[in-house]
Parts: structure tokens; sequence; C-alpha cells
């Protein structure tokens, strides 16, 4: 009966493993997908970008009863009222930044980490600001545990931006702002790009490319887009 009782739990044990190394193996597959079907025939051409879609671990980054949905084309929601963005406007907003080795980059809303680990492959360093504890405290350790040392994690307003830290090649919020906010302007290093979406409140925003040069600013709207609202402290 003992003997028995062991084999059926090596048996049970084995299952488990080829089970995990076949959800392994069908996330990357998924991620390819992601690739193939959703990023590169809509635009997403840029290398460095469709790399890092391609190598970070979305699934990681959701909750549990999430995963399934890990690579559809769509937010998904993360807890707090927050979401985790589509792939599409990940790799979309993070093409825009034009992004190269030596950047240094502010995003805004860390959220579950997705959009601050994906940043990491591309650039020298990831300074993010999140206002939700409980979402920023995952975020941390999340990176410990992808051992993505590039990657600086602040609890607290992201409309002041991280001036200690600045000036920014690129700034990217990731949340929607009722108006650009001049503090992350200032921040900004000569040539800085920024992507923000901007509106109103529970309606459809523009997502906006801003550029600065010679201390002027220049923006340009990209396309309507829908955000979760951007949280301030309350005064």
């Amino acid at each position: 009966m003992k003997r028995g009782i062991i084999r059926l739990k090596f048996v049970l044990l084995v299952l488990v493993s080829v089970c995990h190394s076949y959800a392994q193996e069908n996330y990357a597959a998924q991620r390819q997908r992601m690739l193939k079907e959703q990023l590169e025939p809509r635009g997403i051409t840029d290398k460095a970008t469709l790399k890092a879609m391609g190598s970070i671990p979305r699934e990681y980054f959701v909750p549990e009863a999430q995963k399934p949905f890990a690579y559809q084309d769509s937010p998904l929601p993360i807890g707090e009222g927050q979401t985790i963005s589509q792939p599409f406007m990940v790799a979309y907003m993070t093409q825009k930044l034009e992004l190269s080795s030596s950047d240094r980059v502010l995003e805004i809303g860390t959220g579950s980490g997705y959009q601050a680990a994906i940043l990491s492959q591309m650039v020298d360093s990831v300074f993010t600001i999140e206002i939700v504890n409980s979402l920023a405290q995952v975020a941390i350790q999340r990176m410990v545990n992808l051992n993505i040392p590039n990657v600086a994690v602040r609890i607290g307003d992201g409309y002041y931006g991280w001036k200690e830290k600045a000036p920014f090649n690129a700034i990217i919020v990731t949340a929607g702002a009722e108006r650009i906010p001049l503090y992350l302007v200032e921040q900004l290093a000569e040539n800085g790009r920024m992507v923000i979406p901007v509106g109103p409140n529970n309606g459809v925003r523009q997502l906006v490319l801003l550029k600065k040069k010679k201390g002027k600013i220049k923006t340009r709207n990209l396309m309507p887009v829908r955000f979760v609202p951007f949280v301030r402290q309350k005064q």
C-alpha cells in the first residue's frame, strides 16, 4: 500500500512538472504569435521594441486568474482599479519614444511593472513612479525575481516627476491626464521625448507625443485612446 502511494505521488509530481513545462512553452509560443499577429502587422517595426516584447513574460505581470489571457489584444485588470495596457499600446508608446541604449527614462504609473520591464531591455536606466503602494511593492519584487537591476521604483505622486534623477531622455505616462504636467516637461532633457494620454476623465483622450528642442516644445496628436485616470495624492 505504501509503495503504491509513493508511486502515485511520483506520477503526480511528474504530471505537475510536465504541465508546468508545457505552460511555459505555451506562453513562449503566445509571445511569438503576439509579435506576428498583433504588433508587426500594425506597424511595430522597431527591432529593439520587438525584441523586448518577445522576451519579457507578460503572464508574470498579471494576477493568476488573468494569466490565460496574458497575450490577448486587450488591457487586463491588475487590482486597485488599475490595468495593464494591451500589448499593442505598450509597444506603440515604446516605439514612439525612439529610444537608444544610453537613455534614461522616467515612467509615470508603474502599475504591474510590465512597461518598465520592457523599457529596461532597451535603455540604460528606468525610473518609475507608482502612487498605489501595494502595486509598487509587487512591481519591486517582480524586478528582483526577474533579475532586472536597472529599474528603480518610487512610491509617490508622479505629477511632480523625479527631480533628483532628471533630466530624462524620455518620459512615458501610462495613465490619462487632463493636461500635460509642467513638472514633467521641465525634467525632459534637450531633444527629449514624452508620450502621454491627455484629455477629460471618463472620455476618449489623445495620445500626445511631445518633443523638446532648443528649449521649445512641439506636440503632435497620435491617436485617440482610453486610459485609467492619472491618480493624484489628496491635498
